[in-house]
């Protein structure tokens, strides 16, 4: 029995984080050392990166004229900024292998951040080994060099910010993530609800406006030379994908996935699912109904209420798991985002915590199959439906209406 408690104790008191979280991180920086030794790095975007940052550096500012041997240029300004230090560090992309050791300590102060953002929200331990073991996101990372391992940095410190009450630090760094790529446009609705409620309808405009600001600041020298074509290929949400590279919907048929009726569907689909989160949910913390809520706030009379640590994170991550769940396509290096995501919401979920575990493997064999098939996409679409409809099923859990935990064991 008192092994039992033991090991019981180990799993769920979150007392113990602070001590198993640096000894995972120790553990997985030698395992990232380990992967960059053994395992042979891929070419998929790296040397298009280059070839663009090759043409950025030599005076092109026409994001139209921006290309590489996979693809033009279809990421926002900062990713070219970013990529351009990278391209000066690594000898003009030549030197893959200090590349990989850089992505490396990415991927570990990311890491660092996301078990920060854990233990604040009073996660157990068990939940912990689940964000270093996953062989996909550890290639996202070091074996491709994907753009979307910065972006996940960008978007983690802005949770932490958030989850400090630092607003406009919080939205800073968020529209910096977006410059960087549009996937975090995902944590938009999350931004403005919690801004909504954390503030009042002034301050709300005055962040929107440093957000709005900073892409332009961002863009000003290709707003110069063409700016509807830096719009459109930095910004295109329009943009096709291949259907042979998608890792969620591969099981429908190819026509109905390329359909502009599906492409709209999950544009309803997804206002659809933010609505109801947005009557049932989100508001929870202002103890008053949607109606009675947006007329107070346009009235300037909601001069903002405390939000609980475990609400301001569930908030963000379900927004972004919605967006990922009704995106027509997602490729394997969007997992930057989910990976790290998925065990919380399973666990605010309510899911007992084998379940969580196996729901998490599942998850994980899902985005190792390669090529996707029927059967890998049906169980991303259903897993990302497990932790968004888990949070909306038990929302009283989920999304917490106190600003303090009840107890000091136990963050509810």
């Amino acid at each position: 029995m008192r092994l039992t408690q033991l090991v019981r104790d180990l799993c769920t008191n979150p007392k113990h984080t602070k001590w198993i979280a640096p000894l995972l991180n120790i553990g997985d920086g030698l395992l990232c050392a380990l992967i960059i030794w053994k395992v042979p790095y891929t070419e998929i975007d790296w040397t298009t990166y280059m070839q663009q940052i090759r043409l950025y550096l030599a005076g092109e500012r026409d994001y139209t004229r921006i290309g590489g041997s996979t693809g033009p240029l279809v990421y926002p300004a900062a990713h070219v900024y970013s990529y351009s230090l990278l391209y000066r560090i690594t000898d003009e992309g030549r030197d893959i292998f200090f590349g990989q050791i850089i992505f490396a300590f990415l991927y570990l102060i990311t890491l660092t951040v996301v078990m920060a953002c854990y233990r604040r929200v009073g996660a157990p331990p068990y939940l912990f080994p689940l964000l270093v073991l996953s062989k996909r996101l550890h290639s996202v990372y070091m074996l491709r060099l994907f753009n979307d391992g910065v972006a996940a940095l960008a978007m983690w410190v802005s949770i932490w910010l958030f989850i400090k009450r630092k607003w406009t630090p919080a939205v800073v760094v968020w529209s910096l993530g977006i410059g960087i790529k549009m996937s975090l446009i995902l944590l938009a609705p999350a931004v403005m609800v919690l801004l909504a409620l954390g503030s009042d309808i002034w301050a709300c405009i005055k962040l929107a406006v440093l957000a709005l600001g900073i892409q332009l600041a961002l863009a000003i020298p290709f707003l110069q030379t063409n700016p509807n074509g830096y719009f459109e290929r930095a910004f295109e949400f329009g943009r096709q994908f291949m259907f042979k590279w998608t890792v969620n919907w591969r099981f429908i048929p190819e026509e109905i996935f390329l359909s502009r009726g599906f492409w709209w569907s999950l544009i309803a689909l997804h206002l659809l699912i933010l609505a109801v989160f947005g009557i049932t949910s989100f508001l929870r913390p202002s103890e008053t109904s949607l109606p009675n809520f947006v007329g107070k706030f346009l009235g300037g009379r909601h001069r903002g209420v405390a939000l609980h640590s475990s609400f301001i994170m569930a908030v963000l991550l379900t927004s972004l798991s919605i967006g990922l769940l009704c995106a027509r396509s997602i490729h394997y290096q969007f997992f930057a985002y989910l990976s790290w995501a998925t065990p919380f919401l399973l666990w605010r979920a309510g899911y007992h915590p084998i379940l969580v575990c196996g729901l998490w493997g599942l998850q994980e064999w899902a985005w190792n199959v390669y090529p996707s098939t029927n059967w890998s996409s049906t169980v991303v679409v259903l897993l990302l439906c497990a932790q968004v409809f888990g949070v909306l099923a038990n929302r009283n859990h989920a999304f917490p209406r106190s600003s303090q935990p009840k107890s000091k064991k136990h963050v509810q």
